[in-house]
């Protein structure tokens, strides 16, 4: 089959979730998915779809000459659409564009990442599709009907971390993927990240505290408590002045620790961290910390997720609760800990380094083999390669079947054990 995927624009995430899935693709069909968007070619570089396979939308902001604007009140405003402007040439030129570009390209079926009057416009003119659900409290009438418009949702994340408040006809009709990490290098062993830090600063005290550090963990893990911890703060580029503001208090409450900000960071705020540095891959920050602290952004969250790790949440605020509702999932899981709680414990023991407790049960929701594990030259993420397996099987399906109608009712809707009514 032949499948479209219609990324959205706000942010570089939805064209990496792209990406990672068809990364997944067996190698015949890759060639044959295309990839919708309006985000610019410099948004985000994609490393498994071809330039051939990226159709550039036209805009969709409001003109000064539209007949109605895109969000026009309750008379005027269908309750389908979150946002649908009158008289709009960009948004007729893309609708065009998108339906011409599904028939020339023959799509067999849409993954729609996300947008109701997209899901409508491919309702309307009966073109299959499939709904990736975000996370977050989504139940306004546009994404209610968008999930009843689709064949089947897609969840980038664990059913463990579903909002309480998602109704169940909808838990019913999506298939949770599990979090897919982005591709990382090869992990680095526990010397070649101390190694990677000391090109970060050229602070001879750090350079003193880091030699420490690993001669402590070479020796054993015990004395390696004894050196001052490492604590990462992970920050991405659609918000982090809540995070900055935090950073004093974090030296306050843990004034031996050795403190790296990765990502953007306020200049006022640079004085209470150790290292300030952007780096193309973090993850041997979170498997080598003892403790993280970051917003829950899908992205970030994934890659943290299967790390034993502990974890200090403090979401943005975002649409629909989304960062919200992981974090509380992840608090009520016993994955992380709130900023207030975390303060709370610290003060508590009045204690100038990481407690033990703090490691959250030390373990992770997906893997208690791993619990008590030592941070050591050889970490490596609790699951292994079974992280991307459900998703992994959801893009081979697509090899399997020639029409959508025959993969629906044999492949998706045994999964989900539901069927539609007659």
């Amino acid at each position: 089959m032949r499948i479209g995927y219609y990324a959205h624009h706000h942010g570089s995430g939805h064209c990496r979730q792209a990406d990672k899935l068809a990364a997944l693709l067996p190698l015949e069909l890759r060639d044959q998915m295309t990839v919708f968007t309006s985000l610019p070619i410099d948004g985000y570089r994609f490393s498994t779809i071809t330039d051939e396979q990226i159709v550039r939308l036209s805009a969709e902001d409001q003109l000064p000459e539209d007949v109605l604007p895109g969000r026009a009140g309750k008379y005027w405003q269908p309750s389908s659409l979150h946002y649908s402007p009158v008289g709009n040439r960009h948004v007729q030129t893309r609708s065009w564009q998108l339906l011409d570009e599904i028939r020339q390209r023959q799509i067999d079926l849409m993954i729609i990442d996300v947008s109701a009057e997209v899901a409508m416009l491919c309702r309307a003119a009966s073109v299959p599709y499939l709904y990736v659900k975000l996370a977050g409290e989504r139940d306004d009438m546009p994404h209610l009907n968008a999930f009843a418009g689709a064949l089947g949702l897609l969840a980038p994340y664990p059913k463990a971390l579903e909002a309480p408040a998602t109704p169940d006809w909808v838990r019913q009709k999506t298939l949770y993927l599990d979090f897919m990490p982005n591709k990382t290098d090869e992990l680095l062993t526990f010397t070649a990240f101390i190694n990677k830090l000391m090109t970060l600063t050229t602070d001879n005290t750090i350079h003193e505290r880091l030699y420490s550090r690993l001669d402590a963990v070479n020796k054993s893990a015990e004395d390696n408590a004894n050196e001052g911890s490492i604590v990462t703060v992970i920050k991405g580029y659609g918000g982090h002045d809540a995070i900055d503001a935090k950073l004093l208090q974090l030296r306050r409450a843990l004034p031996n620790a050795l403190i790296i900000s990765l990502g953007p960071i306020n200049d006022e705020a640079r004085d209470y961290v150790d290292i300030a540095a952007h780096v193309d891959d973090v993850t041997s920050f979170i498997a080598y910390s003892d403790l993280l602290l970051m917003a829950c952004g899908l992205n970030g969250i994934a890659q943290a997720y299967d790390y034993a790790t502990p974890l200090v949440v403090l979401p943005d605020e975002r649409p629909h609760r989304e960062q919200e509702v992981m974090a509380e999932a992840l608090i009520e899981q016993g994955r992380a800990l709130s900023w207030p709680q975390f303060i709370a414990q610290i003060s508590s023991l009045g204690s100038q380094d990481i407690p033990s407790f703090l490691s959250v049960n030390n373990k992770s929701i997906n893997n208690e083999s791993v619990i008590n594990e030592s941070i050591n030259t050889d970490k490596t993420a609790l699951t292994g390669n079974q992280a991307n397996m459900l998703a992994q099987e959801f893009m081979d399906s697509f090899a399997d079947y020639t029409s959508v109608k025959a993969w629906f009712e044999e492949w998706l809707l045994p999964q989900l054990g539901i069927k539609p009514e007659r």
